[in-house]
């Protein structure tokens, strides 16, 4: 999103950058697709974590059996999406597709709000009735000026496909971009000015995606039903990915006219966002930097939640690595000033060590745990935030402690193999981590 007050995110964060392969983020089938004149069909039962055979390799093997608007869908995916279109062709079965879609309903969505050539008066319209469009065969816009505008000027083709996904799949899409787009149309022109509203902005264009994402898995019968069912963890995925974003990119924002950083934070430290930028306010810039990574650590919790329920390997690593690399980045972030001078980025040695690892839950624990002690060694005792950053790591590391971990996959040389294709086809996204726009994301939006 832009404009005063958009920002977007993809899943987990879907369209701006997205930590599942950054925003700004996706085939022999194993539950096969279903028509909109077809049942269903069973749908492949949840693999479960100790004994998977990695998707990466047949997501590319079965184009011939899908239809060339679904062809075209994933192409439009891979153009859109600079990292995240990896991640989504990794998921089993028809969970695919249904995120594939999902994707690019959001990102044509976020070119209607993203697009400042189109007057409010015909924008704010679009963005409350996006959802109505999926039905109308023939809808498409054809004015806009965005990069991405070939997902509305095509529309009927990603609408036509989002027509044959099962009800279940519908229902969902379909009532996310509802209240995504009154959410976009809210903050188009509204500054988050309390911390208050900063979640609820964020639950707009992230936490939605979160709770749309675990509805599908659910939906998919991949995983159990309380994982769509907990709105309140997979809003959490999704603000934990989002705040990370925003913290991250306060200088590349400042410079492009945007604010995002919530200004019952900022202004306890300055009279202007933009003073923090300046040398003379380093050590007060340092506090709000420090006081909004302690905000943003307080969904850790939730997020070791979420992770310790998935069965699924697919759905499991599509969601664990956005959170991983978020968490680095936060460690990355805290009390640094280059995020006020610079760009601050984890290095690529250390991103693909991340993908490569985040397989299981008892090495998510792990990372969650190392990167919330090197924070924990950077916290100075003349932090304003101090007694809050103290307390919400000791509460990391006491709810890392007790999650019980699944227990460790074997890996074998397939596998890693998989993996190093699937982080080799996410390399992009480690060499644009400076702040270029596009897809959560698992970006959103």
């Amino acid at each position: 999103m832009a404009g005063v007050g958009g920002k977007s995110a993809v899943p987990f964060s879907v369209l701006k950058r997205s930590f599942s392969l950054r925003g700004s983020p996706r085939p022999v089938l194993s539950g096969g697709r279903r028509s909109a004149q077809e049942g269903r069909r069973v749908a492949c039962p949840p693999h479960p974590l100790t004994a998977h055979r990695h998707p990466v390799f047949v997501c590319f093997s079965g184009q011939d059996s899908m239809s060339e608007t679904l062809r075209t869908c994933y192409a439009y995916l891979n153009q859109t999406s600079r990292s995240f279109a990896a991640v989504i062709q990794a998921l089993d079965g028809e969970l695919r597709h249904a995120v594939c879609i999902f994707y690019l309903v959001l990102r044509a969505l976020d070119t209607v709000e993203d697009d400042m050539t189109i007057p409010l008066e015909k924008k704010i319209p679009m963005l409350h009735h996006f959802h109505s469009f999926l039905y109308q065969p023939q809808w498409c816009f054809t004015e806009s000026r965005e990069k991405d505008r070939r997902v509305l000027e095509d529309f009927p083709t990603i609408s036509v496909e989002f027509r044959s996904l099962g009800r279940e799949y519908r229902e969902v899409i379909s009532d996310i971009c509802h209240r995504m787009g009154s959410g976009m149309a809210e903050f188009l022109e509204k500054k988050v000015s309390s911390m208050k509203e900063w979640d609820k902005y964020c639950h707009y264009v992230a936490g939605l995606v979160g709770i749309g994402l675990s509805q599908l898995f659910s939906a998919s019968q991949l995983e159990d039903p309380e994982v769509g069912g907990d709105t309140e963890l997979a809003n959490s995925m999704g603000l934990f990915l989002q705040k990370t974003n925003i913290i991250r990119d306060y200088l590349e924002d400042q410079q492009q006219g945007r604010a995002f950083w919530p200004q019952e934070a900022w202004s306890q430290f300055a009279s202007r966002l933009e003073d923090l930028a300046q040398p003379q306010h380093l050590s007060s810039a340092l506090s709000c930097l420090n006081l909004l990574v302690t905000d943003a650590l307080h969904h850790v919790p939730d997020v070791i939640a979420y992770l310790s329920r998935l069965r699924n390997q697919s759905v499991f690593n599509f969601c664990a690595i956005p959170q991983v690399m978020a968490i680095a980045t936060l460690s990355a972030c805290y009390n640094n000033p280059q995020v006020f001078q610079g760009v601050v980025k984890i290095r690529k040695g250390q991103a693909v060590t991340l993908m490569m690892q985040a397989t299981n839950m008892g090495a998510v624990q792990s990372i969650i745990t190392q990167y919330s002690q090197e924070i924990l060694q950077k916290v100075s005792s003349t932090d304003p935030s101090r007694e809050q950053t103290l307390c919400v790591l000791n509460l990391i590391c006491e709810k890392s402690l007790r999650a019980a971990p699944a227990p460790r996959p074997h890996i074998s040389p397939v596998y890693v193999s998989a993996a190093m294709l699937l982080a080799a086809l996410s390399w992009q996204y480690l060499n644009t981590t400076a702040g270029p726009s596009g897809a959560a994301d698992m970006q959103g939006h």
